[in-house]
């Protein structure tokens, strides 16, 4: 399973996304996008949101989670 801060910073990489164009589009703080990538702090649930509905994917393509079948 990828890091959510390796996820995100990949996703914002694919979308051509400055971490300040991010955080305008979001209104998740800059710094706040900075820590999550580098993984000094991890995500609110609420921030979760925000991020995987901007992006168009859903919680566990954003955390990296991949489905795992019995």
């Amino acid at each position: 399973m990828k890091s959510f801060g390796k996820e995100l910073k990949q996703l914002r990489k694919e979308f051509e996304l400055t971490q300040k164009a991010l955080a305008k589009a979001t209104g998740i703080t800059q710094s706040q996008i900075s820590y999550y990538e580098c993984g000094k702090h991890s995500p609110s649930i609420e921030d979760c949101i925000v991020l995987a509905d901007f992006f168009g994917i859903s919680l566990d393509e954003l955390v990296g989670r991949e489905a795992k079948w019995l």
